[in-house]
């Protein structure tokens, strides 16, 4: 269900850049706000380390990436 949101006391140099933005765009202010929004808060979660760490594949042992000093 869509809402209505209520943003006050916006600096007048970010308002000025979200028209020029949206100008870009070729949205309105608010269109623009939507997308900004959704684009911060819609995307992925980021991996943690630990996740990223989990996530690397079993490629071998240890043994098979010695370096051979001889």
């Amino acid at each position: 269900m869509a809402t209505n949101l209520i943003v006050r006391k916006v600096e007048a140099e970010i308002v000025k850049s979200l028209k020029e933005q949206a100008a870009r765009n070729g949205r309105s202010a608010e269109a623009e706000h939507r997308e900004i929004l959704k684009a911060a808060l819609l995307r992925p979660r980021r991996r943690s380390i630990s996740e990223a760490l989990a996530s690397i594949p079993n490629v071998g042992r240890d043994s098979d990436f010695e370096f051979d000093r001889n």
